[in-house]
């Protein structure tokens, strides 16, 4: 005699006034219960006295849900208009640019700051001619050079939005500046700095439309605009269209995905518009949220990046689920159900770990991350929200309806059959021949992983600063241009002189010092001319700018940086009693950045893994598989790492992305990766193991659960994988460096974590470690795996014609169960059942 396991009780449906089966006619017809029987066995849906119901929350939220259908689904509705409408109220508060700071770039700031200096726009007309003159006196003499020279410093200064201009030769609104000849003898520079501030300037149209009608004016000469605010105006024209084109193709591509996986339209928009939904409400929640936590446009990106991906994710492995169930022959309320109990509780888990792993980016103290966390936090919970309570509204009250406007090439899902599975599961297939090998198979793959993660070790991470905007634009050009005739005008550092205990720094000892400051940095020849000497109304502060070699980011940038501190202002400012000097600016700033975030990368890794490893225990009762599944996100980290460094960090893929190397990855760039990439392998690490467990719980050996679990969940790990990757892809094709290597960086680690890792390492990890995963129900003492019902077990068989086999087979008066099952016409169940089975495995595996 052989019993079948106790698997754990999926949760039933409320008893109150039912008074039919949710099955649908033909799927099994109620007895009547005989004397002495422990139960009716009133139907698949029918409870039975004294069932555990589930009590976590999905199942809950489920429950609840589904009684108050309309409430759900127009509270959903009505709390994300609210959202975006208080939240477009009230305003978002955004990040200053002294927000991004931190260590001495931002001590320097703040001391500019707190003495009255108002950071502003600067702007620079270049003005070239085509050879180059004999001296600096002859470029100036040159009649025009000097009349469109006069003509530019008439019109910026008759614009009305500029102030502070600086020339080469005395002109009439504008001091003199003999720095602004340049090397090659062919050009000369008129600066000029925007009325406001630099956070909010003046509008810079005036002088551009200026700068336009010189350059009409005289031909003789190139005549060009270059500055903070004009290169911020021609960038936001081209990163809006980008942002614009990639929103455009996000949703129909998602879309067609969906499409293809359902092949039905109803099915195929509910997942984009939970989706699209949670993203708008959270939008309005971030503004909420700004008060305590500015953010920016970087937060923005990844909000729809990664809400867009969970959001349709989520909702796909519910309604999948809830279809499959349907399939195998469950009533609609009991496939919802039994979606709840696992998909419901798998979406839970997995947006929880997403949320967590994004909260570690509260220990950088770095406000970047801050604003990202937050709003990351925010779409991300939405997301579950909307998956755990208006999802199982809809697909209550659409019923199999959501099948409608079915695609003409698909056909439905019909009913699996018992002999299909075990046909099935004879079948070895790919993964069945690996998992026969499971140690060369998690030794090689593994070790592929691990020589992908390799070049990681060699990253070099910087501020992307003015090498995040393409080659191709005009504006940088143009910089280009400008960069040459003046080498680090653009990327200049700050030097910020104050007094150790406010004094003067006006006095002669402090020009003393400055004036040493400024030939000591040009005779170093990292550090150029102009160098601009700025002193605050109080006269206790100075600011030094000094332009320097490189981009602003690169090596020669980091190594001039170092010399100006660690050489020349010790030697100079640091030499003179009662002065101190701290250097700000995109170096300093990119240097100081990468070193507050190298000291807190450490903790914030080690917080991410602890809990995500204390939230899959939690799941899974198994500290076994909360480490394989913590290592296993390390090695698809480190790969994706390694991907990184060999694209961006080398020339050879420039043609294939449209971009130029900077031979750097920006600096935020791997630390956000990581707990991306942590959080959202949970989706397909959740789910498998989930499924991996439901076939164990049910009896099947280790390595028949692992297959089992694997192939039931590939078909929507699958579509899933498909979908984050397109979307992050479609952030590949933007013009920002940055955005390509956070497109790059995501799309090929989704793609590496649900193709090499979790098809093919952790079914190898997990067949290896055997009963050690997990300890539960066993097969029989006679070593057979128990026979998993192809309907809901409680219910007859199916009514049909004489001869018709009973599908589950006679119960004895003792209990014995027949080995064939009863001919007859009803399929009927003996007198009394000992073991009560969950009907979980009502669709069966393979």
């Amino acid at each position: 005699m052989q019993t079948p396991p106790r698997p754990t009780d999926v949760f039933a449906a409320p008893t109150a006034d039912r008074e039919r089966s949710a099955d649908p006619p033909g799927a099994g017809r109620p007895t009547r219960p005989t004397a002495g029987a422990d139960r009716p066995t009133a139907g698949a849906d029918r409870p039975t006295v004294g069932a555990n119901r589930p009590t976590h929350l999905a199942a809950r939220a489920a429950r609840w849900s589904v009684r108050h259908r309309g409430l759900a689904v127009g509270g959903w509705l009505l709390g994300v208009v609210l959202a975006i409408v208080l939240g477009s109220m009230i305003g978002t508060h955004t990040l200053a640019d002294a927000d991004y700071s931190t260590g001495e770039d931002s001590r320097a700031q703040h001391i500019l700051a707190d003495h009255g200096y108002v950071d502003t726009d600067s702007e620079n007309i270049l003005i070239q001619r085509a050879t180059p003159a004999a001296d600096p006196r002859a470029l100036l003499a040159d009649p025009q050079v000097r009349a469109a020279l006069s003509d530019a410093a008439t019109r910026v200064r008759a614009s009305g939005v500029a102030t502070a201009l600086r020339s080469p030769l005395g002109v009439a609104g504008a001091s003199v500046d003999p720095g602004l000849v340049s090397r090659d003898l062919r050009s000369v520079l008129l600066t000029f700095d925007l009325k406001g501030t630099a956070d909010d300037p003046a509008s810079v149209d005036p002088t551009l439309d200026a700068v336009a009608a010189v350059r009409a004016a005289h031909p003789g000469v190139s005549v060009e605009q270059f500055g903070d605010a004009s290169a911020d105006k021609a960038l936001n024209a081209t990163v809006g269209k980008d942002f614009h084109r990639a929103e455009l193709l996000a949703i129909p591509l998602t879309l067609g995905i969906l499409l293809a996986v359902f092949g039905a339209v109803v099915a195929a928009v509910i997942p984009m518009a939970l989706a699209l939904t949670a993203f708008v409400g959270a939008l309005g929640l971030v503004a909420f949220a700004s008060r305590l936590f500015p953010t920016d446009d970087t937060a923005t990106s990844v909000m729809l990046l990664i809400g867009l991906a969970v959001g349709v994710d989520y909702a796909l492995f519910y309604i999948r689920r809830e279809r499959e169930e349907r399939a195998a022959g469950h009533g609609p309320e009991r496939a919802l159900e039994i979606a709840a109990e696992t998909s419901g509780h798998a979406v839970l888990v997995s947006g929880l770990t997403v949320a967590a792993s994004m909260a570690g980016l509260f220990i950088t103290g770095l406000s970047v991350f801050t604003g990202v966390a937050v709003g990351t936090i925010i779409v991300v919970l939405v997301a579950v929200l909307g998956s755990l309570t208006v999802l199982p509204a809809l697909l209550s009250l659409l019923g199999d309806r959501v099948e409608l406007l079915r695609l003409p090439w698909r056909r439905r899902a019909t009913r699996r059959r018992h002999s299909d599975v075990q046909a099935h599961l004879a079948r070895p297939g790919i993964m069945g021949r690996l998992l026969r090998r499971p140690a060369p198979v998690a030794a090689v793959t593994g070790g592929l992983l691990v020589l992908l993660a390799l070049p990681a070790l060699g990253m070099h991470t910087a501020e992307p600063g003015i090498d995040d905007i393409p080659k191709n634009l005009p504006i940088m050009k143009t910089y280009g241009r400008l960069s040459a005739a003046f080498p680090g005008g653009e990327v200049a550092a700050a030097v910020v002189v104050s007094g150790t205990d406010g004094a003067d720094v006006t006095t002669p000892q402090a020009r003393a010092a400055i004036d040493a400051l400024r030939s000591r940095a040009v005779a170093s020849g990292r550090m150029f001319e102009p160098v601009v000497v700025t002193v605050t109304d109080d006269h206790r502060v100075a600011r030094v700018r000094i332009p320097i070699a490189g981009s602003g980011t690169d090596g020669e940038s980091v190594r001039a940086l170092h010399t100006l501190r660690s050489t020349v202002i010790p030697a100079t400012v640091g030499a003179a009693p009662g002065l101190r000097a701290d250097v700000t600016g995109t170096t300093a700033g990119s240097a100081d950045f990468n070193a507050r975030l190298n000291g807190r990368t450490p903790l914030v890794i080690a917080f991410v893994m602890v809990l995500a490893f204390g939230l899959l225990l939690a799941a899974f009762r198994s500290a076994l598989v909360a480490a394989v599944a913590v290592g296993l996100n390390l090695l698809s980290v480190g790969a994706a790492y390694g991907l990184l460094v060999a694209v961006f960090q080398h020339h050879w893929a420039d043609g294939l992305l449209g971009y130029t190397s900077t031979g750097a990855v920006t600096n935020w760039l791997p630390l956000m990766l990581f707990v991306v990439l942590f959080g959202l392998s949970m989706d397909y690490q959740v789910f498998v193991l989930s499924r991996v467990r439901e076939a164990r719980a049910a009896g099947l050996s280790m390595r028949d659960a692992v297959t089992v679990g694997v192939r039931r969940s590939a078909g929507v790990v699958t579509s899933a994988a498909v979908i984050m990757v397109a979307v992050f892809s479609i952030f590949a094709t933007l013009s920002q460096v940055s955005m390509k290597q956070l497109g790059v960086g995501l799309g090929a680690a989704i793609l590496l974590d649900a193709t090499l890792i979790r098809v093919i390492l952790m079914p190898a990890v997990l067949t290896l470690l055997g009963d050690r995963v997990w300890r539960g129900d066993q097969p029989g003492p006679d070593g057979r795996r128990p026979e998993l019902p192809t309907q809901p077990v409680g219910t007859g068989g199916t009514r049909g014609d004489a001869g018709t086999v009973g599908t589950v087979g006679s119960v004895g008066s003792v209990g014995t169960v027949g080995s064939v099952g009863t001919v007859g016409s009803v399929g009927t169940v003996g007198a009394q059942v000992p073991v009560r089975c969950s009907d979980r495995w009502a669709m069966p595996p393979g």
